[in-house]
């Protein structure tokens, strides 16, 4: 068979033509064999299985039932009327039921012969019926081709009303599969096969289409979705190989006096294991000569920063410099202060760049960085621009990066002419299965413990009923000279609706704490930048007790004596941002506590969202969790979300599988790195094949 067969045109199958392509593009994304091919069914209509009438279920399942018509007769009812059949076998009787296409239906059927019928069946008081059953006289069925079990493809209103029904898709499955005469060239190795008991890719591709039975259809499934996610992975290790063989990195071979003397004389805590173990592994790599890709996880909190320090200060050490982009200028500032304060016994000379940053300051910034005098750059977007220059940048720190894009990552790899080691922070937990799947070409690290003296904050839900008492709880917590965030959700489609929102609050609240014994500052997204900034910092100076905001405050601001956080209609928020809010307190000495406020109409998820707020203060349980509710693309946002675009896994059901597949990814890259060995042919023309037509997904971290 030609090679190129699965490349031909969609509209040179036999039933399909010019028009049918053209709507199997515009709503399926289907031009080639090879996409149709790859459509696989949402689920399967079981026609393995005859039930015997004593045995129906009023489950709503479509089922199978042999029998003969007996009696017919037409029922008047509120709009026209209906044709019932009374159905039997030797074990009871039911009801066929139609309510349109009388005439025809009527003349076709013949009375007392033995029929096959199958539908969706429903119960009326004690009778069970399928309302227009597909009916096939017994002898035509034991004659004709045995689907046993019928695939349902995905489809939209425009397929349908263009006529290309579920069984027009599923013929046109069926012809291709003839065309092919069943040559699927295989794409595994032998040996892979024989030990996972894998099935034949051309049986495989048979049977997700239509499948003999059961068990087959379980076994085929397993097969797709391990080559999926086999594949998906040896391109991700083979990036990764790649990148260390080819680019060089800078070696940091010194820990010297920087590193030494901060570690010795001003770190202001002990590290936590977690701490040291990860600088141990960046260590490694910065001493190696390939160029570090890593990527920090670590909870709210967990003190990434400390340890982005203590990377800049090796960099230092060898005669380089470093730079640290944050997303926002809050974040970025909050950055450089805090680094400041932790440097301010050393002569290290460290700058902020953001977009407030004036002309003069950045003229003397900018000479600054090319004569090599300074140290460390702390800065936004504005990092990116061409006019910067440094001297000779060796490690780049990018944090919260998938807010960064693509583009704007890659300019910082140019900033040298040996590409810098990069570290990618985030305080956003990725689930060990999606990690694997999107940064499986970067190392990674976490920081898995907080520091001592921390406390979990206690987190609890409250209804709107028990507001009183929250208020007393306020209270007190204030009397002890402590501070609190209200904050308020923030929607995007109806800014005025959360406006109103707030301000409402806003009164109330200043209704129940009032000046002046109370002093409260409220933040929201109408206010100017200054006026914003102002609030923050009467909160962060201690002059107000009580913050009310909307979720600016998510990212960035740090104020250890704010001990309460009282989340307001806290089942309009995602986990992820419910967490990345209660991380705002519990930063001090004291127990924090987070209060999430609801109403008492709740759907089945906001439940599930509470109950794992209330019961676990672990950020990666917490991904976990929303990666069960959201799914991948959502999880990443929106510019990512192109990212997953899988045909048939799915890497949180099928966690279990991605794991298997990465496991024979290593192994084989490992014992065969450029694919050379005879047995591995198979998997070396499916990979080029993919890679030449971009067929898997080009993920870039």
């Amino acid at each position: 068979m030609n090679p190129n067969f699965l490349q031909t045109p969609i509209a040179y199958l036999k039933g399909v033509g010019p028009n049918r392509a053209d709507v199997l593009k515009a709503e399926l994304d289907i031009e080639t064999y090879r996409d149709l091919l790859h459509l696989f069914p949402n689920r399967y209509l079981d026609r393995t299985s005859y039930y015997k009438i004593n045995q129906l279920q009023p489950s709503g399942a479509d089922m199978q039932v042999v029998g003969k018509i007996i009696h017919l007769k037409m029922v008047e009812q509120k709009r026209g009327k209906r044709l019932v059949a009374t159905f039997v076998d030797e074990t009871g009787q039911m009801e066929l039921v139609w309510f349109r296409g009388h005439k025809w239906i009527k003349e076709s059927l013949k009375i007392n012969e033995p029929y096959v019928v199958f539908g969706r069946v429903s119960q009326y008081g004690s009778t069970f019926s399928i309302p227009h059953p597909e009916m096939e006289l017994l002898h035509k069925h034991q004659q004709g081709l045995k689907i046993a079990m019928q695939p349902i493809y995905p489809s939209t209103e425009k397929l349908s009303a263009s006529g290309i029904t579920n069984r027009v898709v599923s013929k046109m499955v069926q012809q291709l599969l003839l065309e092919s005469k069943g040559y699927f060239p295989e794409s595994l190795s032998k040996d892979m096969l024989e030990e996972l008991r894998l099935i034949p890719k051309a049986e495989a591709l048979f049977n997700i289409h239509f499948p003999k039975n059961q068990e087959l259809l379980a076994r085929a499934q397993f097969r797709l979705k391990f080559e999926e996610l086999f594949f998906v992975q040896m391109q991700l290790i083979s990036k990764k190989m790649l990148r260390k063989q080819k680019i060089k990195g800078l070696p940091f071979e010194n820990v010297g006096e920087n590193f030494t003397t901060f570690f010795e004389k001003h770190l202001p805590f002990e590290l936590t294991e977690a701490q040291k173990r990860v600088i141990k592994e960046i260590r490694n790599d910065m001493g190696s000569n390939a160029q570090m890709n890593r990527l920090l996880q670590g909870d709210v909190g967990s003190g990434k920063t400390i340890v982005a320090l203590m990377c800049m200060l090796l960099a230092i050490d060898n005669g380089f410099q470093a730079c640290l982009m944050a997303p926002t200028e809050i974040l970025a500032t909050q950055h450089y202060n805090g680094l400041k304060e932790l440097l301010v016994n050393m002569d290290i000379k460290i700058a902020l760049l953001t977009g407030s940053t004036k002309k003069s300051e950045r003229t003397l910034l900018h000479n600054q960085l090319e004569n090599g005098n300074l140290n460390i750059l702390v800065g936004t977007h504005a990092v990116l621009e061409d006019k910067v220059q440094f001297r000779n940048l060796g490690l780049a720190i990018v944090d919260e990066q998938h807010r960064f894009g693509v583009a704007q990552r890659s300019k910082l790899w140019h900033k040298n002419d040996i590409p810098p080691h990069v570290l990618v922070m985030t305080a956003t937990p990725i689930p060990r299965t999606l990690a694997m799947s999107l940064y499986g070409d970067l190392d990674v690290s976490v920081i898995d413990e907080l520091p001592p003296g921390r406390k979990p904050v206690t987190t609890v839900h409250r209804f709107d009923n028990n507001r009183l008492k929250v208020f007393g709880f306020l209270k007190e917590e204030i009397k002890k000279g402590r501070q609190v965030y209200i904050v308020y959700p923030l929607i995007q489609e109806s800014e005025a609706m959360d406006y109103k929102d707030l301000m409402d609050g806003y009164e109330s609240i200043a209704r129940d704490f009032p000046q002046p014994e109370y002093q409260i500052s409220i933040v929201h997204g109408q206010m100017k930048p200054a006026d914003k900034d102002y609030e923050m910092e009467r909160f962060v100076k201690g002059e107000t007790q009580i913050m009310v905001a909307t979720t600016v405050i998510e990212v960035g601001v740090n104020v250890p004596n704010a001990s309460m956080m009282i989340i307001e209609s806290a089942e309009r928020f995602g986990l992820s941002q419910l967490h990345q809010l209660r991380g705002r307190v519990g930063r001090g000495a004291e127990q924090s506590f987070c209060i999430l406020m609801t109403g008492h109409k709740l759907s089945e998820d906001a439940k599930t969202r509470l109950q794992t707020m209330t019961s676990t203060n672990d950020g990666f349980e917490i991904a976990e969790v929303d990666l069960k509710l959201r799914g991948p693309g959502d999880l990443m946002g929106t510019q990512q979300s192109g990212l997953l675009t899988l045909k048939i896994a799915d890497i949180v059901k099928d966690n279990q599988i991605l794991q298997t597949a990465r496991y024979h990814a290593l192994q084989l890259l490992k014992n065969d790195p450029k694919l050379e060995k005879e047995e591995n042919a198979p998997v070396l023309r499916a990979f080029t094949r993919m890679m030449a037509q971009k067929t898997i997904w080009n993920y870039i971290s």
